[in-house]
C-alpha cells in the first residue's frame, strides 16, 4: 500500500478526481456518469496518441510528427471514402493504420540508419507530411457532404452504452499494457531508455528497438487519422495542427521521463485524462479555455521538475547502497 501511495500515477489520479469534484461543486451534474463517459470519449484519441508517444520517449527519442501523420492519413482515407464510398469502414481503418505505420517507419529508419537525432527528423517530417496533404488534396478540404454516412457514424455506434471510440481506447490501452509489461519488445524499449550501452551488451539492438517504437507511434497516429476525421467530419491540412505538443504534454504530465526509460501506461492515460478534464472543466466554471495552455505549461514544468528530483533521489539511493556494500 505504501508503494502505491508514493507513485506518480496515484497522486495524478487523486488530482484528476479532485478537479472533477471541484468542478461538480460549481456545476452540479458535471460528475454524472454520462458526462464522465463523454469526457473519456473526448479524450480517447489523446490517450491512444499518448501511448504511441510514450513508446518513442521511453527510447530517449521523440516524435513531433504524430499530429501531421494523423492529418495526412486522415486526409488519405477521407479522399478514398469520397471517391469509393462502398469500401467498408473497417478496411479504411486498416488502410489508415498501415499508412501511419509507413510514415512512422520512415521516421524510424532515418533515426536508425542515418543516425539523425529524432527531434530533427520529426521536425522535418512534421512539415513534409503537411505539405503532402496540400498536394494530394489540391489545397481543398473534405467536408461532411463528401463522406459516406457509415464513414462518419461508425465511431459513434454504441456498444454496452459506450461509443466505439471509447472501446478502441480501452482495447488499445489494454494491448499496450500487455506489450510493455509482458513482451520482449516492451522490456527492450525500457532497457534502451535506461541504458543504451548496457542494452547492447545484453544483446538488444538499440537502433532496431527505436525503429519499432517509431513504427508503433506511427501506426497509432494513422489509426487516429480515421478516428479524427470521422469524429470531427473534416479533412484538411489544418487538422490537429499543434496537437503534437498536447500529446507530449500528456506523456510528461503522466510521468514519462523525457530522459527515457521511465513511465507507465497508466501514467500516460492519466496525463491525457488530466488534460481532457481541464479542457472540459474550464468553460464550465466560466474560465477562458485559453488558460488551458497556461495550466498545461505549468503542469509540464512541474512534472519535469518532479521527474528530475526523482532521478536525483534514485541516484543517491544507489550510491548509498554501493557504499554499504563496500
Amino acid at each position: 500500500m505504501k508503494g502505491i501511495l508514493r507513485t506518480r500515477e496515484f497522486w495524478l489520479a487523486v488530482i484528476v478526481v479532485a478537479m472533477i469534484a471541484a468542478t461538480n461543486f460549481r456545476s452540479p451534474g458535471f460528475a454524472s456518469p454520462a458526462n464522465l463517459a463523454g469526457i473519456f470519449n473526448d479524450t480517447a484519441m489523446l490517450m491512444i496518441l499518448a501511448l504511441g508517444q510514450m513508446a518513442v520517449i521511453l527510447t530517449r527519442s521523440i516524435d513531433l510528427s504524430m499530429a501531421s501523420n494523423l492529418a495526412l492519413t486522415g486526409m488519405i482515407v477521407a479522399l478514398i471514402n469520397a471517391a469509393y464510398p462502398a469500401i467498408p469502414v473497417p478496411v479504411l481503418m486498416v488502410i489508415a493504420a498501415l499508412c501511419g505505420l509507413l510514415l512512422g517507419a520512415f521516421n524510424g529508419a532515418l533515426v536508425w540508419l542515418l543516425g539523425i537525432p529524432a527531434i530533427v527528423v520529426t521536425l522535418g517530417t512534421l512539415t513534409i507530411f503537411r505539405g503532402i496533404i496540400f498536394l494530394i488534396a489540391g489545397g481543398k478540404w473534405v467536408n461532411a457532404d463528401a463522406m459516406s454516412t457509415g464513414f462518419v457514424q461508425y465511431t459513434r455506434i454504441e456498444v454496452l452504452g459506450l461509443p466505439l471510440l471509447t472501446w478502441y481506447a480501452i482495447v488499445i490501452a489494454a494491448a499496450f499494457f500487455v506489450m510493455m509489461t509482458r513482451t520482449s519488445l516492451g522490456r527492450a524499449i525500457y532497457a534502451v531508455g535506461i541504458n543504451p550501452t548496457a542494452s547492447v551488451y545484453a544483446g538488444i539492438d538499440v537502433g532496431r528497438t527505436t525503429f519499432l517504437a517509431f513504427c508503433i507511434s506511427g501506426m497509432l497516429a494513422g489509426f487516429c487519422g480515421y478516428l479524427w476525421v470521422s469524429r470531427y467530419v473534416i479533412g484538411s491540412v489544418e487538422v490537429a495542427k499543434g496537437y503534437e505538443l498536447t500529446i507530449v504534454a500528456a506523456c510528461v504530465i503522466g510521468g514519462i521521463s523525457i530522459a527515457g526509460g521511465v513511465g507507465t501506461v497508466a501514467g500516460a492515460l492519466l496525463g491525457a485524462l488530466f488534460l481532457g478534464v481541464i479542457n472540459v472543466a474550464l468553460p464550465v466554471i466560466n474560465i477562458s479555455p485559453f488558460w488551458q495552455m497556461a495550466i498545461s505549461g505549468a503542469a509540464i514544468i512541474l512534472a519535469v521538475a518532479l521527474n528530475a528530483r526523482g532521478d536525483k533521489r534514485g541516484g543517491r539511493l544507489i550510491l548509498r547502497q554501493t557504499e554499504t556494500a563496500s
